[in-house]
């Protein structure tokens, strides 16, 4: 399974390019904090989403064809680029030039949105030096990657020039001293041959050899025929050698020069490419808000608010797809009125996913995004801090535990309150009453001392008396079920069979019901009746502790009075 398979980068990710696509990530793990900035990219998308013009099926036509130019210019300016990666990328970004500046005329009348129009419009102008280095190559060179011939204009590369120059000269002296060759082998035809890489080679018939001035060097022979240099050849040739290798050199050299003057408009380009992976992120959430009941959320700066009318998990509600659907549930935390929501209920009753489902949708939300729900309203929050799950850091020597809380010290000092705080079963790596009592006191801190919109999930009912403390602030809330108790025999205790219902609801849920899990996960039925009867048993002996508790505390109360 892929990194980002089931998430929500997952579900947000309809992008059409690399880099389009690396700009999502960076949104999705960066959202705005600004109302203004994400109403511009609602008002966007909704453009997308509702435009019946052309001109996006054109842009996004555009986008599906274009190479990774973003790493190709970041390859560029650092020089460790190949010829062909230059020709490609820059030879792209010349056609998307032409292609949306025939669609300017068409942007500016049917395109409303101030930052798809703005990006769009900018992007010819950025892109206009890429035409200049185009123009300067040679196609057929750029692509077999020869540099000695990938310059069409030489006026601009002397160096270069001049060395061509001077092999040209070598190379038309060699072809003069042909004529003395001829005339010395009396054969007015001869040419030279070029035999496994040596050129310049003349080819005499043995027969012939006794007419071969003693000087002339041999290179090679065959039965019927010798091949030779004559001294000015080799020296000639040497000479003609090293000023193609010095050639290499100097366009190697040219070549660098060439990329540093292309660099001076990296910045441009680069912005260009920039406007090109916005729209195509705009596409992509575009692409999203076209699922079903997807709304465009409502953004309020200054407020301290999540209210979410039928809401639903993103990712969840993809997995299940058209034949299971996720229940819906509502939100409404507020900084004026209730902002913490303590949620119990039975194991697998969803309680995790719900509190998941409230950060997705508010992230989403801050990115420019529609929300998987019928009505949103989001008030800015400036963080969001999780702790969730059980794990350990055996490598630095911490417990499961002391990971937990580390994690919950590292929340309590950079909540605000200002942020949305999502903590789930806090306080169950220990015993139960040092449990309770750290989930209990954290989260008074929360309710009172920073003032976090806050989800607390908990196992521990105790825990649920904040609400009487803080009524206003506080509510108790569970994940409904159903329980069956029919396949009880008289006199045998069995474990209850539980109905999840998804559905967030007021006041406490007075079990867990874990022994349900335990049935489900296919655990022996000796062992579960004989777990019934424990759980029966320790919660007889409970119940005598807490009425024998408050007889003594109505007893010492009188006595008080007395």
């Amino acid at each position: 399974m892929c990194f980002k398979h089931c998430s929500l980068f997952w579900v947000l990710d309809h992008t059409k390019t690399s880099f389009g696509q690396r700009r999502l990530k960076k949104w999705v793990t960066q959202p705005l904090l600004k109302s203004s900035e994400i109403n511009s990219r609602l008002d966007a998308v909704s453009e997308v989403l509702l435009s019946e013009s052309s001109v996006f099926g054109q842009i996004k036509h555009l986008l599906c064809k274009m190479p990774d130019v973003e790493r190709g210019l970041c390859s560029i300016y650092h020089k460790k680029c190949s010829i062909q990666e230059f020709y490609l990328v820059v030879s792209t970004l010349s056609q998307l030039e032409t292609a949306i500046t025939a669609l300017v005329p068409a942007i500016r009348t049917q395109v409303q949105a101030p930052l798809l129009q703005k990006s769009l419009l900018e992007i010819p102008e950025l892109l206009c030096s890429t035409k200049k280095y185009i123009r300067m190559l040679n196609e057929a060179a750029a692509k077999s990657g020869d540099k000695t011939q990938l310059f069409k204009d030489l006026e601009e590369f002397p160096l270069i020039r001049k060395r061509k120059d001077e092999i040209q000269e070598v190379h038309s002296q060699i072809q003069l001293h042909l004529q003395d060759i001829r005339r010395i082998l009396n054969c007015p035809s001869k040419d030279y041959v070029t035999v496994s890489g040596q050129a310049f080679q003349i080819e005499v018939k043995n027969s012939l050899l006794s007419s071969v001035p003693y000087d002339w060097i041999k290179v090679s022979s065959t039965k019927a025929v010798s091949r030779f240099h004559t001294p000015f050849i080799v020296e000639n040739y040497r000479h003609l050698n090293q000023l193609r290798e010095q050639l290499v050199l100097d366009c190697s050299a040219e070549w660098l020069r060439f990329l540093d003057d292309f660099n001076d408009h990296y910045y441009t380009i680069s912005k260009a490419v920039g406007h090109l992976a916005t729209v195509d992120c705009i596409f992509s959430l575009a692409e999203v808000a076209k699922q079903g009941d997807y709304c465009r959320p409502v953004i309020k700066d200054g407020r301290s608010e999540i209210m979410i009318k039928n809401g639903k998990h993103p990712v969840i509600d993809v997995l299940l797809g058209e034949q299971e659907q996720y229940v819906p549930n509502d939100t409404h935390l507020s900084e004026d009125g209730q902002r913490v929501m303590i949620i119990t209920g039975p194991n697998m009753g969803g309680k995790s996913s719900y509190i998941k489902q409230v950060a997705l949708i508010t992230v989403m939300a801050q990115i420019g995004s529609y929300v998987p729900a019928e009505e949103a309203r989001i008030g800015i929050v400036i963080g969001i801090f999780t702790r969730m799950g059980a794990t350990d850091n055996i490598f630095k020597g911490q417990s499961t535990f002391m990971e937990e809380l580390t994690e919950t010290a590292d929340i309590i000092t950079k909540a605000t309150s200002n942020s949305l705080v999502i903590l789930d079963e806090l306080g169950r790596g220990t015993s139960t009453h040092d449990g309770i009592a750290i989930a209990y006191a954290t989260l008074e801190y929360f309710i009172r001392d920073v003032g976090s919109l806050t989800l607390f999930v908990t196992h521990y009912p105790p825990v649920c008396e904040l609400e009487r403390a803080y009524l206003r602030q506080v509510g108790n809330y569970h994940m409904a079920f159903l329980v069956n108790e029919d396949d009880r025999s008289e006199g045998e205790e069995n474990p209850e069979f539980v109905t999840f219902l998804y559905q967030i609801t007021r006041e406490v849920a007075t079990k867990s019901y874990g022994l349900n899990v335990a049935k489900l996960a296919d655990v022996p039925d000796e062992i579960l009746k004989k777990a019934a009867r424990k759980s029966k048993e320790l919660e007889r002996l409970e119940n005598m502790k807490s009425f024998t508790l408050n007889i003594t505390f109505i007893f010492w109360i009188e006595d008080s009075e007395m």
